[in-house]
């Protein structure tokens, strides 16, 4: 029987906006340390499941950036199963254990977890885990519940019940005596001070087939969603696509309302380990190292006489001066400003910028393809200029535009390029023109990223002026 990592990375973790936005979001953003908090996920869980492939759940928006992420930290073999649309997490889990089960695992312990939490202690959480994964191997659905160190009414939380049989010395783990959902200040203080109530991590440790069978019997709507999704599942490289119309048509819910407040196997197992969901800007600067005047600042950062506030700097410098309990993030297209009792809110001006229709709300500049990535640097009537940053042995696809023609200039490396029945090289410096109509092809052949400048121009310059010939990722023609 083996623990197999199951990490759920389809939010969008709007409360982080502008760093943080449904194309590259929460999880793949790195805060402070050199690994974004799905790398930190990834690492974390592997060493708990040992040799074990583990499986990622995410959409389709972010999936070049979570198999390059995975790359990165050595994990490329790990498989990607793609979301049509978010359905909440007792969907996505519940693909996850169909598929897997499917590829002889029905029997295996899956640890489901959330991809963009912070663990500060990962000896006490292997602890935990480990206890939780004896539990889930008697045949119950296991939680881990975070002690509370303070009364929050931003989380859900979970009464413990009479300790699960076998003995609380051997392994503390307790029957789940009832979910409470966002309580107000008072009562989440009160509860604290009880010792009887955790926080809902979201962290979930169970075997495949229990937890389907528990699904089947309390919510049989998204069981029979899931297996019908799961039925034609599509294999794309590293990705495999679940079947859209099935899974649009899933209830959206989460684990918890969907089985944990209604079966009769769950178990809270205690989990100390300094756990944060890093739910907004001011919960990140209230974890953060904070300088002797309560700042924590992050990038290019100049403060004068600034107190308690968090300056984050994704692009140049940001200067602040004269304020105190601040917030302040910018990025190379957006800036957020506001006090810091006001951060949980953030994601109301989010929904303010969707409806104004703003590309700000979802869409960075930079944008990832299996590839490497591309960053729109300046835009205008009929212009358009992109740095490309492709990896070494990476091509782009063999393509034409319609409306618009492009000049490359190359910064660093050497590119390879095909244009109509020509294929030439071309180094630092060097440039070519591809005009309209004309079929292409970019690529790297050498050992190092190579970096280009895109000139576009045209009377139409979308993402959609692109009609492919050959692909290797398999893109559509």
């Amino acid at each position: 029987m083996a623990v197999i990592p199951v990490i759920l990375a389809g939010g969008a973790g709007t409360r982080l906006w502008p760093l943080s936005r449904q194309t590259y979001a929460k999880p793949f953003i790195t805060l402070e340390s050199g690994h974004s908090l799905f790398q930190a996920t990834v690492l974390r869980l592997a060493h708990l499941a040992g040799k074990k492939n583990g499986l990622v759940v995410c959409q389709e928006e972010q999936r070049f950036v979570a198999a390059q992420q995975l790359l990165e930290v050595g994990m490329a073999h790990w498989k990607i199963l793609l979301e049509p649309v978010g359905r909440g997490t007792a969907p996505a889990a519940a693909c996850a254990a169909m598929w897997l089960a499917s590829q002889g695992s029905d029997e295996d312990i899956l640890l489901v977890s959330p991809a963009d939490h912070r663990i500060g202690h990962e000896d006490r959480f292997n602890q935990s885990v480990r206890r939780a994964i004896t539990a889930a191997s008697q045949g119950n659905l296991a939680l881990l519940g975070v002690v509370p160190s303070h009364g929050e009414s931003g989380y859900g939380y979970i009464e413990r019940g009479l300790p699960l049989a076998g003995g609380e010395e051997t392994f503390p783990a307790f029957r789940v005596g009832q979910f409470i959902e966002k309580p107000d200040l008072e009562r989440a203080n009160a509860m604290v001070a009880s010792g009887r109530y955790y926080w809902n991590s979201g962290l979930f440790v169970f075997r495949g087939q229990t937890f389907l069978g528990e699904l089947a019997r309390l919510a049989p709507n998204i069981w029979s969603s899931c297996e019908k999704a799961c039925r034609k599942v599509v294999h794309d490289l590293t990705f495999l696509r679940l079947e859209a119309e099935a899974y649009q048509h899933c209830p959206n819910d989460s684990i918890d309302w969907a089985v944990m407040e209604k079966t009769g196997l769950g178990v809270v197992v205690p989990l100390d380990a300094a756990w944060s969901d890093v739910g907004s800007w001011s919960s990140l600067w209230q974890e953060g190292n904070r300088d002797v005047d309560g700042n924590l600042a992050v990038g290019d950062v100049l403060l004068q006489d600034v107190s308690n506030s968090y300056v984050h700097s994704d692009s140049g410098l940001l200067a602040v001066l004269g304020c105190e309990d601040l917030v302040v993030v910018q990025t190379k297209d957006a800036t957020l400003v506001t006090h810091r009792q006001y951060s949980q809110r953030v994601k109301e001006l989010v929904g303010r910028l969707q409806v104004m229709g703003r590309a700000e709300a979802s869409q960075h500049r930079r944008h990832h393809r299996p590839w490497g990535m591309f960053e729109t640097m300046d835009c205008g009537e009929g212009f358009q200029v992109k740095r490309l940053t492709v990896r070494p042995g990476a091509s782009l696809s063999f393509q034409y535009h319609r409306h618009r023609q492009e000049h490359w200039v190359v910064v660093r490396g050497m590119a390879e390029v095909w244009r109509e029945e020509e294929r030439f090289f071309l180094r630092a410096g060097e440039s070519a023109f591809i005009p309209v109509g004309s079929r292409h092809r970019l690529a790297n052949p050498g050992p190092n990223l190579l970096e280009i400048i895109e000139v576009q121009t045209g009377s139409y310059l979308g993402e959609d002026d692109i009609v492919r010939l050959e692909d290797q990722y398999g893109r559509c023609m």
